[in-house]
């Protein structure tokens, strides 16, 4: 966009917000035209402090809830997943209760009392330590988001999902506390030949993963808390590694284990599953950074807006490869981009906030949002992915861009494949 075009356009954007903050204020007074009515809970106390409860939201946001797919029909339930509501979402931070699950057997119930991390392999000193150990070394908590590899797997080339959740809920955003990985690896003294690290659970899958040594003393955390608590069972209680904008499942849970080695050990779970499909018959290899996205959030799927006229258009940006740039937005499915406005803080493999006005006339239209990393690299179309890639059995790594269809009744769908 021009700059005396983005000029026209803020000039604009201001202009139709301060006409709907008018309207608004005009519904208002006329409201007031009566005596304001004096609520029951004016009237009567509410309930006591209870010393012994750990708070939980209004029940009337009980609807706010994590999810299990709509789409694939699970025939057991220990390797499984669950959502976030990423529409109810209005900031970058996802409450510990909200934060995506997946399991691939379970949630294990680990005592800390008796939990024991090693590092071994190829160091000089080989280490163990209790979870008094690891909370007594120099802690640090950065902002990142968590995103599991199969988000939007169910929804490359057609609208199988309804809403957000559905579509795009393998993801949040997480304060995560806990020590960097270089600090207990440079105390166990790395062999000049160590290349890889192996990080393994203690669930009942022993899920393990191969991860490159640069990455992991570049800004690895062996992590104890999320968001100013204790880490939950579901989400590595006590101990787990996050690694900083890979996908999540090589940021093990219920971490036991830390090996160095002088070469990856091409487990399972980095060979039949957690790769992608490419057109000439090969699979890629350790593909774990989660390329550049984004998603409008609202309006979105299941949604629907209730009269023509001002709307502001929401959504969260991501990159596993750093900051995010710049957001353009599209009502016409695309025919035309301007650019939204993101919301600080914009931090390095954090979610990003994005939010653009928009003046609904009441009739079709197709939301869709693109990212820009600090790279440079353009969040690509479902089209341009199918070029690189062969969209063909259990597919990772969807970052294309996710188009919302509204109708002349303000009813929102997913409109994959169709834009």
């Amino acid at each position: 966009m021009a700059k005396n075009d983005r000029r026209d356009f803020f000039r604009r954007s201001a202009a139709l917000t301060g006409g709907a903050i008018a309207g608004a204020a005009a519904a208002t007074s006329a409201a007031r035209a009566a005596p304001l009515a004096v609520p029951p809970t004016n009237q009567e106390p509410g309930r006591i402090i209870e010393e012994s409860a750990y708070g939980v939201p209004s029940k009337y946001e009980a609807h706010v809830k994590r999810r299990r797919t709509d789409v694939l029909k699970n025939r057991q339930n220990l390797s499984d997943w669950s959502m976030t509501p990423l529409q109810y979402q209005p900031g970058i931070i996802t409450p510990n209760g909200l934060i995506f699950e997946r399991h691939h057997a379970g949630t294990p119930d680990i005592d800390p009392r008796t939990h024991r991390l090693v590092i071994h392999g190829m160091v000089k000193q080989p280490l163990e330590f209790t979870m008094d150990d690891l909370v007594r070394y120099p802690s640090v908590s950065r902002f990142h988001f968590h995103e599991c590899s199969g988000n939007g797997l169910t929804d490359w080339v057609k609208p199988a999902s309804t809403t957000v959740q559905q579509t795009h809920g393998l993801l949040s955003g997480v304060l995560w506390t806990g020590v960097p990985a270089a600090t207990l690896l440079d105390e166990a003294g790395i062999d000049p030949k160590g290349k890889w690290v192996l990080f393994e659970g203690a669930d009942a899958s022993a899920h393990t993963r191969s991860v490159p040594l640069e990455k992991v003393l570049d800004d690895t955390l062996i992590v104890y808390a999320m968001n100013g608590e204790a880490l939950r069972p579901e989400n590595g209680y006590p101990v787990r590694v996050v690694i900083p904008g890979w996908e999540g499942n090589v940021s093990v849970k219920w971490l036991r284990r830390v090996k160095v080695s002088d070469q990856p050990w091409y487990f399972r779970s980095e060979t039949a599953r957690y790769t992608d499909p490419m057109p000439n018959g090969k699979w890629r290899k350790f593909s774990m950074v989660m390329e550049c996205k984004s998603v409008i959030t609202s309006p979105s799927g299941g949604q629907q807006l209730k009269n023509p006229g001002f709307h502001e258009i929401r959504g969260l940006a991501w990159s596993g490869s750093g900051k995010i740039r710049a957001v353009d937005v599209s009502t016409d499915g695309g025919k035309s981009w301007r650019e939204a406005t993101l919301e600080e803080p914009i931090m390095d493999k954090c979610l990003t906030r994005f939010k653009a006005p928009w003046d609904w006339k009441g009739g079709p239209a197709v939301l869709m949002s693109r990212a820009v990393d600090s790279t440079g690299y353009v969040q690509p179309t479902v089209a341009e992915i199918q070029k690189a890639r062969a969209i063909a059995g259990f597919v990772q790594h969807h970052n294309g861009i996710q188009p919302w269809a509204v109708n002349e009744k303000g009813e929102v769908r997913n409109a994959i494949g169709q834009a």
